[in-house]
């Protein structure tokens, strides 16, 4: 693509679809990312998720007037007006169905965290994704945190990681499936640090904490710490064979969706996702494991 791309929001349920419609339009705005801007949006939202329906319809109209943000009666509207999209419903329950009425337009699209609820649901999206050859990403901001990538852009390759403690918010929304709602963002932080190749997941609950511990298949493990009452920052103990370090998100002062957003023009103007969809489906399944195993008290295998 050449020239400052349009794109197309679909669903405005959520506080980002403000936070990169002012990253995007407000030139003015200190990290504000070139490129592109929000031109259309279809607002969405989910009777059922009180925090979709209770924000969509507020969002939308900020986006309007504060930005002249187009909104639209449909997903498929927003599509046939823009170059690119932005698929950021709230509930992750939609985003299948939702990919699935825009992907014929062709257009490159990011799917907000987590990609889906289901393994089943995110292999669909994964299979569409290929059969009509269409860049497709998902990804929490957290993998983006400046903090975690001065960390693993300023350690040598051959050191290589023994092990990794993540500790995080874990709370949790009634329909987004336990671990799906904020876990993603802890998984995103663990995988970014370890790449794929998880074999097992065990999680234990206890009181307000959430474990989470899963086995690589080098025999390395990750495990996530999480408060449901919000009580930890995200951050992380990365254990090396020479150089230990540790990763707090808060230390740095650049909003880590504004990274993340930075990654996303570069996916729409190369068609390249940073995030491949291996890797993404690996980490829903990886979630989807750790519910499991939370319910059952056994170890799952991925």
């Amino acid at each position: 693509m050449t020239g400052r791309i349009k794109i197309g929001i679909v669903g405005t349920d959520t506080s980002h679809s403000i936070a990169f419609t002012e990253l995007l339009n407000d030139r003015s705005h200190r990290y504000h990312v070139q490129g592109g801007e929000v031109v259309a949006a279809y607002p969405g939202g989910s009777p059922d998720f009180e925090l979709s329906i209770s924000r969509v319809a507020g969002f939308a109209e900020r986006m309007r007037s504060a930005h002249g943000v187009r909104i639209v009666e449909s997903p498929v509207r927003a599509a046939e007006v823009s170059d690119a999209i932005l698929l950021l419903s709230a509930d992750g329950r939609v985003h299948r169905e939702l990919f699935e009425e825009i992907a014929s337009f062709g257009k490159p699209i990011f799917i907000d965290k987590p990609l889906a609820l289901r393994s089943e649901d995110a292999a669909a999206i994964a299979k569409t994704a290929r059969r009509l050859s269409l860049p497709v990403m998902s990804a929490s901001a957290l993998r983006y945190a400046e903090a975690l990538t001065k960390q693993l852009t300023g350690h040598p390759a051959d050191d290589a990681v023994l092990g990794v403690d993540c500790c995080a918010p874990m709370f949790m929304e009634p329909t987004q499936r336990g671990y799906f709602w904020y876990g993603i963002h802890a998984a995103e932080l663990l995988y970014a640090i370890m790449g794929t190749g998880c074999e097992s997941v065990q999680a234990i609950a206890s009181g307000d904490l959430e474990t989470i511990a899963g086995t690589w298949r080098n025999g390395v493990v990750g495990t996530i710490r999480g408060s449901r009452s919000g009580g930890f920052p995200f951050s992380a103990a990365i254990h090396r064979e020479r150089n230990s370090s540790f990763v707090h998100v808060p230390s740095e002062e650049k909003p880590f969706y504004a990274s993340l957003l930075e990654q996303v023009m570069t996916m729409f103007e190369t068609g390249v996702p940073p995030v491949g969809m291996d890797t993404t489906l690996e980490i829903i399944r990886f979630l989807e494991a750790a519910n499991e195993s939370r319910e059952t008290g056994k170890t799952v295998v991925l």
